[in-house]
Protein backbone atom coordinates (compact mmCIF):
# COMPACT_ATOMS: atom_id res chain seq x y z
CA UNK A 1 0.00 0.00 0.00
CA UNK A 2 1.50 3.79 -0.85
CA UNK A 3 0.46 6.87 0.30
CA UNK A 4 1.13 10.08 -1.55
CA UNK A 5 1.76 12.67 0.94
CA UNK A 6 1.79 16.39 1.04
CA UNK A 7 5.12 17.12 0.04
CA UNK A 8 5.30 14.78 -2.84
CA UNK A 9 6.91 11.51 -1.45
CA UNK A 10 5.45 7.98 -1.27
CA UNK A 11 5.65 6.05 1.47
CA UNK A 12 5.02 2.41 0.91
CA UNK A 13 4.11 0.90 4.81
CA UNK A 14 5.98 -1.95 5.23
CA UNK A 15 4.18 -5.45 6.08
CA UNK A 16 0.76 -3.80 6.38
CA UNK A 17 -1.29 -6.60 6.12
CA UNK A 18 0.66 -9.17 8.09
CA UNK A 19 1.36 -6.49 10.65
CA UNK A 20 -2.43 -5.32 10.96
CA UNK A 21 -4.07 -8.94 10.90
CA UNK A 22 -1.14 -9.92 13.84
CA UNK A 23 -3.06 -7.96 16.28
CA UNK A 24 -6.62 -9.58 15.59
CA UNK A 25 -8.58 -6.69 16.07
CA UNK A 26 -11.83 -6.97 17.64
CA UNK A 27 -14.37 -4.64 16.26
CA UNK A 28 -15.25 -3.20 19.85
CA UNK A 29 -11.57 -3.27 20.91
CA UNK A 30 -9.16 -0.60 21.58
CA UNK A 31 -5.96 -0.06 20.03
CA UNK A 32 -2.27 1.47 19.61
CA UNK A 33 -0.33 2.75 16.61
CA UNK A 34 2.76 3.69 18.79
CA UNK A 35 4.02 5.03 15.12
CA UNK A 36 1.58 6.74 12.74
CA UNK A 37 4.04 7.53 9.94
CA UNK A 38 1.32 8.62 7.13
CA UNK A 39 -1.10 6.52 8.71
CA UNK A 40 -1.13 3.07 6.61
CA UNK A 41 -1.39 1.09 9.38
CA UNK A 42 -3.61 3.43 11.14
CA UNK A 43 -6.03 3.14 8.21
CA UNK A 44 -6.12 -0.14 7.70
CA UNK A 45 -7.24 -0.67 11.58
CA UNK A 46 -9.80 1.87 11.41
CA UNK A 47 -11.23 -0.39 8.75
CA UNK A 48 -11.67 -3.33 10.66
CA UNK A 49 -12.82 -1.61 13.60
CA UNK A 50 -16.93 -1.62 14.40
CA UNK A 51 -18.72 1.42 15.61
CA UNK A 52 -17.13 1.57 19.15
CA UNK A 53 -13.88 0.64 18.24
CA UNK A 54 -11.14 3.00 19.26
CA UNK A 55 -7.50 3.66 17.66
CA UNK A 56 -4.97 5.83 19.40
CA UNK A 57 -1.89 6.87 17.15
CA UNK A 58 1.55 8.45 18.46
CA UNK A 59 3.98 10.10 16.29
CA UNK A 60 6.62 12.63 17.26
CA UNK A 61 6.96 14.30 13.38
CA UNK A 62 5.24 17.64 12.62
CA UNK A 63 4.36 16.18 8.81
CA UNK A 64 2.75 12.90 10.17
CA UNK A 65 0.39 14.94 12.90
CA UNK A 66 -0.37 16.85 10.11
CA UNK A 67 -1.15 13.83 7.97
CA UNK A 68 -2.89 12.30 11.06
CA UNK A 69 -5.26 15.84 10.94
CA UNK A 70 -6.69 14.41 7.57
CA UNK A 71 -8.08 11.55 9.37
CA UNK A 72 -11.87 12.99 10.88
CA UNK A 73 -12.59 9.47 11.95
CA UNK A 74 -14.28 9.83 15.46
CA UNK A 75 -12.95 6.86 17.03
CA UNK A 76 -9.17 8.04 15.58
CA UNK A 77 -7.11 9.78 18.30
CA UNK A 78 -3.63 11.14 17.92
CA UNK A 79 -1.21 12.13 20.60
CA UNK A 80 1.62 14.56 19.02
CA UNK A 81 4.21 12.36 21.68
CA UNK A 82 6.77 9.74 21.45
CA UNK A 83 5.39 6.36 22.53
CA UNK A 84 7.40 6.70 25.25
CA UNK A 85 4.77 8.37 27.00
CA UNK A 86 2.07 5.61 26.11
CA UNK A 87 0.92 4.44 29.71
CA UNK A 88 0.69 8.66 31.23
CA UNK A 89 -1.20 9.65 27.51
CA UNK A 90 -3.80 7.05 27.60
CA UNK A 91 -4.31 7.65 31.09
CA UNK A 92 -5.02 10.74 30.33
CA UNK A 93 -7.87 9.87 27.69
CA UNK A 94 -9.16 7.32 30.36
CA UNK A 95 -7.66 4.08 28.78
CA UNK A 96 -7.06 1.58 31.67
CA UNK A 97 -6.71 -1.24 29.15
CA UNK A 98 -6.26 -1.68 25.10
CA UNK A 99 -6.89 -5.09 23.14
CA UNK A 100 -3.34 -5.07 21.00
CA UNK A 101 -0.77 -2.14 20.11
CA UNK A 102 2.07 -1.92 16.73
CA UNK A 103 5.13 -0.57 16.73
CA UNK A 104 6.57 0.17 13.35
CA UNK A 105 9.81 1.32 14.62
CA UNK A 106 12.97 3.56 12.91
CA UNK A 107 12.80 6.30 10.33
CA UNK A 108 9.85 6.39 7.64
CA UNK A 109 11.01 6.64 3.59
CA UNK A 110 9.74 10.52 3.53
CA UNK A 111 11.68 11.50 6.37
CA UNK A 112 15.07 9.97 4.62
CA UNK A 113 14.21 11.31 1.04
CA UNK A 114 12.91 14.73 2.82
CA UNK A 115 16.61 16.43 2.59
CA UNK A 116 15.42 19.33 4.87
CA UNK A 117 15.45 16.88 7.66
CA UNK A 118 18.84 15.85 7.63
CA UNK A 119 18.16 12.05 7.98
CA UNK A 120 20.25 10.81 4.46
CA UNK A 121 23.93 11.80 3.53
CA UNK A 122 22.20 11.71 0.26
CA UNK A 123 21.58 15.29 0.35
CA UNK A 124 23.72 18.37 1.69
CA UNK A 125 21.51 19.77 3.92
CA UNK A 126 21.06 21.47 7.59
CA UNK A 127 22.50 18.66 9.61
CA UNK A 128 19.25 18.61 11.86
CA UNK A 129 17.60 14.68 12.70
CA UNK A 130 15.54 15.36 15.38
CA UNK A 131 12.23 13.37 14.58
CA UNK A 132 10.38 16.18 16.68
CA UNK A 133 12.20 19.51 15.49
CA UNK A 134 10.13 20.93 17.99
CA UNK A 135 12.12 20.07 20.78
CA UNK A 136 15.62 19.23 21.38
CA UNK A 137 18.99 18.97 20.59
CA UNK A 138 19.98 18.90 16.63
CA UNK A 139 22.67 16.45 15.54
CA UNK A 140 24.91 19.77 15.25
CA UNK A 141 24.00 21.06 17.96
CA UNK A 142 25.22 17.31 19.46
CA UNK A 143 28.34 16.86 17.64
CA UNK A 144 30.02 20.53 18.23
CA UNK A 145 29.94 20.36 21.52
CA UNK A 146 30.40 16.70 22.76
CA UNK A 147 33.35 14.74 24.25
CA UNK A 148 35.07 13.26 21.11
CA UNK A 149 34.81 10.05 23.50
CA UNK A 150 31.04 10.31 23.44
CA UNK A 151 30.87 10.64 20.05
CA UNK A 152 33.25 7.48 19.43
CA UNK A 153 30.82 5.06 22.18
CA UNK A 154 27.49 6.79 20.31
CA UNK A 155 29.11 5.55 16.76
CA UNK A 156 30.57 2.36 18.28
CA UNK A 157 27.04 1.50 20.09
CA UNK A 158 24.46 2.56 17.66
CA UNK A 159 26.37 2.54 14.06
CA UNK A 160 28.32 -0.38 14.73
CA UNK A 161 31.46 1.32 13.23
CA UNK A 162 34.20 -0.27 13.22
CA UNK A 163 36.30 2.81 13.12
CA UNK A 164 34.17 4.71 15.64
CA UNK A 165 37.30 6.22 16.85
CA UNK A 166 38.64 7.49 13.52
CA UNK A 167 35.04 9.45 13.07
CA UNK A 168 34.87 11.11 16.02
CA UNK A 169 38.50 12.25 16.06
CA UNK A 170 38.18 13.05 12.39
CA UNK A 171 34.78 15.32 13.73
CA UNK A 172 36.25 16.68 16.55
CA UNK A 173 39.46 17.68 14.45
CA UNK A 174 37.04 19.52 11.65
CA UNK A 175 35.24 21.07 14.08
CA UNK A 176 37.85 23.05 15.75
CA UNK A 177 38.47 24.85 12.75
CA UNK A 178 34.78 25.19 11.68
CA UNK A 179 31.43 23.94 13.08
CA UNK A 180 29.57 21.22 11.43
CA UNK A 181 26.34 23.07 9.85
CA UNK A 182 25.58 20.35 7.10
CA UNK A 183 24.85 17.05 6.10
CA UNK A 184 27.34 16.92 3.57
CA UNK A 185 29.78 17.92 5.74
CA UNK A 186 29.48 15.43 7.81
CA UNK A 187 29.67 13.26 5.48
CA UNK A 188 32.70 14.33 3.63
CA UNK A 189 34.61 14.09 7.26
CA UNK A 190 33.24 10.78 8.17
CA UNK A 191 34.39 9.20 4.09
CA UNK A 192 38.25 10.44 5.73
CA UNK A 193 37.78 8.30 8.32
CA UNK A 194 36.11 4.93 7.62
CA UNK A 195 38.75 3.24 5.71
CA UNK A 196 36.54 0.00 3.96
CA UNK A 197 32.79 -0.16 3.59
CA UNK A 198 30.17 -3.38 2.30
CA UNK A 199 30.07 -2.84 -1.15
CA UNK A 200 27.53 -0.56 -2.19
CA UNK A 201 27.20 1.39 1.20
CA UNK A 202 28.17 5.03 1.80
CA UNK A 203 31.18 4.99 4.84
CA UNK A 204 28.39 7.36 6.63
CA UNK A 205 25.92 4.94 6.98
CA UNK A 206 26.59 3.42 9.56
CA UNK A 207 27.84 7.16 11.75
CA UNK A 208 24.43 8.85 10.53
CA UNK A 209 22.41 5.90 11.53
CA UNK A 210 24.10 6.14 15.29
CA UNK A 211 23.54 9.97 15.57
CA UNK A 212 20.15 9.73 14.54
CA UNK A 213 19.18 6.95 16.81
CA UNK A 214 20.79 8.70 20.14
CA UNK A 215 19.51 12.08 18.75
CA UNK A 216 15.74 10.44 18.98
CA UNK A 217 16.90 8.43 21.77
CA UNK A 218 15.22 5.52 19.62
CA UNK A 219 16.46 2.34 21.56
CA UNK A 220 16.11 3.78 25.10
CA UNK A 221 12.67 4.82 24.48
CA UNK A 222 12.01 1.31 23.26
CA UNK A 223 13.13 -0.23 26.21
CA UNK A 224 10.95 2.04 28.24
CA UNK A 225 7.69 1.51 26.20
CA UNK A 226 7.64 -2.41 25.80
CA UNK A 227 7.07 -2.99 29.82
CA UNK A 228 4.27 -0.23 29.61
CA UNK A 229 2.46 -2.10 26.74
CA UNK A 230 2.61 -5.25 28.56
CA UNK A 231 1.08 -3.49 31.72
CA UNK A 232 -1.64 -2.01 29.26
CA UNK A 233 -2.50 -4.99 27.37
CA UNK A 234 -5.83 -7.00 28.05
CA UNK A 235 -5.92 -10.78 28.32
CA UNK A 236 -5.37 -12.02 24.75
CA UNK A 237 -4.30 -8.69 23.50
CA UNK A 238 -1.33 -8.42 21.11
CA UNK A 239 1.79 -6.67 20.48
CA UNK A 240 2.99 -6.66 16.95
CA UNK A 241 6.58 -4.96 16.38
CA UNK A 242 8.21 -4.30 12.95
CA UNK A 243 12.13 -4.04 13.73
CA UNK A 244 14.22 -2.72 10.73
CA UNK A 245 17.91 -2.96 11.95
CA UNK A 246 19.40 -5.67 14.44
CA UNK A 247 19.86 -3.34 18.08
CA UNK A 248 15.92 -2.56 18.13
CA UNK A 249 14.69 -6.06 17.04
CA UNK A 250 17.60 -7.29 19.44
CA UNK A 251 15.62 -5.61 21.95
CA UNK A 252 12.35 -6.92 20.79
CA UNK A 253 13.21 -9.96 20.87
CA UNK A 254 14.84 -10.54 24.23
CA UNK A 255 11.98 -8.42 25.91
CA UNK A 256 9.18 -11.01 24.30
CA UNK A 257 11.73 -13.99 25.00
CA UNK A 258 12.06 -12.85 28.73
CA UNK A 259 8.55 -12.08 28.62
CA UNK A 260 7.32 -15.70 27.67
CA UNK A 261 9.51 -17.25 30.25
CA UNK A 262 7.54 -16.54 33.40
CA UNK A 263 9.58 -17.20 36.66
CA UNK A 264 13.07 -17.83 36.30
CA UNK A 265 13.60 -20.84 38.81
CA UNK A 266 16.54 -22.92 39.29
CA UNK A 267 16.06 -25.87 37.16
CA UNK A 268 16.30 -28.81 40.04
CA UNK A 269 14.00 -26.78 42.64
CA UNK A 270 11.45 -28.90 43.74
CA UNK A 271 8.39 -26.68 42.63
CA UNK A 272 5.04 -28.07 40.93
CA UNK A 273 4.40 -27.04 37.26
CA UNK A 274 1.07 -26.34 38.89
CA UNK A 275 2.88 -23.68 41.41
CA UNK A 276 4.94 -22.06 38.93
CA UNK A 277 2.92 -18.73 37.81
CA UNK A 278 1.97 -18.87 34.05
CA UNK A 279 4.04 -16.54 31.75
CA UNK A 280 2.81 -13.03 31.20
CA UNK A 281 3.55 -13.20 27.26
CA UNK A 282 3.26 -16.00 24.40
CA UNK A 283 5.48 -15.54 21.36
CA UNK A 284 2.78 -16.60 18.22
CA UNK A 285 4.65 -18.07 15.78
CA UNK A 286 8.48 -17.28 13.87
CA UNK A 287 9.40 -14.09 12.75
CA UNK A 288 7.82 -12.45 9.67
CA UNK A 289 9.79 -11.09 6.78
CA UNK A 290 8.83 -9.06 3.96
CA UNK A 291 8.04 -11.34 0.73
CA UNK A 292 9.99 -10.83 -2.41
CA UNK A 293 7.39 -9.57 -3.91
CA UNK A 294 7.08 -6.59 -1.43
CA UNK A 295 10.99 -6.08 -1.07
CA UNK A 296 11.02 -5.49 -5.41
CA UNK A 297 8.09 -3.09 -5.10
CA UNK A 298 9.89 -1.34 -1.72
CA UNK A 299 14.02 -2.55 -1.40
CA UNK A 300 13.80 -0.99 2.21
CA UNK A 301 11.53 -3.60 3.40
CA UNK A 302 13.90 -6.05 2.93
CA UNK A 303 15.57 -5.90 6.53
CA UNK A 304 11.82 -5.24 8.10
CA UNK A 305 11.35 -8.45 10.77
CA UNK A 306 7.51 -8.51 12.61
CA UNK A 307 7.61 -10.26 16.22
CA UNK A 308 4.60 -10.64 17.15
CA UNK A 309 3.23 -12.06 21.13
CA UNK A 310 -0.09 -12.22 22.95
CA UNK A 311 -1.16 -10.94 26.66
CA UNK A 312 -1.89 -14.19 28.61
CA UNK A 313 -3.61 -14.35 32.10
CA UNK A 314 -0.07 -14.88 34.00
CA UNK A 315 0.99 -12.36 36.47
CA UNK A 316 3.45 -9.24 35.84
Amino acid sequence: MSEVVGTNFVHCTVLLNEAVDALAIQPDGTYVDCTFGRGGHSRLILSKLGPNGRLIAFDKDLYAIAEAATITDPRFTIVHEGFVTLAESLARLGIEKIDGLLMDLGVSSPQLDDGARGFSFRFDAPLDMRMDTTRGQTAAEWLNSAEEKDIAEVVKDYGEERFARQVAAAIVTRRASKPFATTGELSEVVATAVRTREPGQNPATRTFQAIRIYINRELEELSLTLPQALRLLKTDGRLSVIAFHSLEDRIVKRFIQDAAKGDHLPSRLPVRASEIAAAPLQVLGKPIRASEIEIKANPRARSAILRVAARTAGPL
